[in-house]
């Protein structure tokens, strides 16, 4: 059970499963050399492979423990950096070998742009030092303008592969939590983010609280002018609600005219303002082809242990008493008997 869930992480996790990868075939393929160098006397160059597979465990262990995969990538792109620099240096051409397996490994470490500045860091230090020491690095000149623009190319070609793949993964990502039609995460990223929100609460007492908000008679916009009109209602309903929101809300289309809205760091009192607010920004300024356009809601705070799908399942039920108290009526949880609010007047 511990080992699919640790195979289920690395299939979930690009970034993790990269270092993870990566950090194994260094340990793998430099600790010989590190065994060999120091029982050979080469301290130098024993430390250095030593340093980088301690570094890399550390980088490896450190990305498992916290997620974080930013900050071991750029740690060990830069000790791979300098110590596959001092390695040359002191190996000389036998040690160039090492710099192509680097530049591969930068560019799966971290973004193409730092990748690139770290590889052409390297090989100017190389260069320069070859200028300034003769006969240390490269055996001819010839040979140095030959490993810079081999070193180059392998640079330039990683960094093209690099950039289409982070950006085709990106974009891979987004479409897999964005609703296609309205913008708005999707109920796949809906429930992670409750997932978080409660686990967060749980923590560290942070508070969350939840509107669930539904167009009332969307039904008659798609039967009487079609889904076309229909759909550009909802269009302009999540941009109206956006503009409207703090930047930490989060907003997810729920079902079909269906929405939530994730606001962190809110209490009731902030919850039902936040509501009126969302309710009077969208009877004023969202329009249909049958005229205005208003929404009913149903909020709930998240509760102390509580489950998310919980939290969910009570806004969900205030807001179908909102709609059947005669729609465009806020109700918030509470463990009080809840009244619903007079409706906005729409103009």
């Amino acid at each position: 059970m511990r080992i699919s869930r640790l195979l289920r992480r690395l299939r979930n996790d690009f970034q993790l499963s990269i270092i993870t990868l990566m950090g194994l075939f260094g340990v793998l393929g430099i600790s010989p050399y590190a065994v060999y160098r120091l029982a050979t006397g080469n301290y130098l160059v024993g430390a250095a492979d030593t340093t980088i597979v301690l570094s890399t465990l550390f980088a490896v262990l450190y990305a498992w423990r916290t997620g974080d995969t930013v900050k071991p990538g750029v740690y060990l792109a830069a000790v791979f950096s300098v110590g596959s620099t001092l390695i040359a240096i002191n190996l000389g051409v036998n040690g160039l070998f090492w710099i192509y397996p680097l530049i591969l490994f930068n560019f799966f470490m971290v973004p193409p742009g730092k990748a690139l500045l770290a590889t052409t860091l390297v090989l100017a230090t190389l260069v320069g030092y070859a200028r300034l020491v003769p006969g240390t690095v490269f055996e001819s000149n010839y040979q140095m303008l030959s490993f810079l623009v081999t070193g180059m190319m392998a640079s330039t070609l990683t960094f093209i592969f690099a950039y289409r793949t982070r950006s085709q993964r990106e974009r891979l990502q987004q479409l897999a939590i964005q609703d296609p039609l309205t913008g708005a995460r999707n109920r796949r990223a809906m429930n992670e983010e409750l997932r978080i929100a409660a686990s967060i609460r749980r923590r560290h007492g942070n508070s969350y609280g939840v509107l669930v908000m539904d167009l009332d008679h969307f039904k008659q916009i798609n039967d009487s002018y079609g889904h076309q009109a229909g759909d550009q209602v909802l269009v302009d309903f999540v941009e109206l609600i956006k503009r409207a929101s703090r930047q930490e809300d989060r907003l997810f289309r729920f079902g079909g005219e269906e929405f939530l809205l994730l606001l962190p760091n809110t209490e009731k009192a902030g919850l039902q303002a936040a509501a009126q607010h969302l309710q009077k920004q969208i009877a004023e300024h969202l329009h249909g082809p049958g005229g205005a356009v208003t929404m009913s809601i149903g909020g709930a705070i998240l509760r102390n242990a509580e489950h998310w799908e919980a939290m969910l399942k009570r806004a969900d039920q205030r807001l179908y008493r909102a709609k059947s108290a005669g729609r465009n009526c806020i109700i918030i949880d509470d463990d009080d008997a809840q009244k619903a609010q007079n409706p906005l007047s729409v103009g």
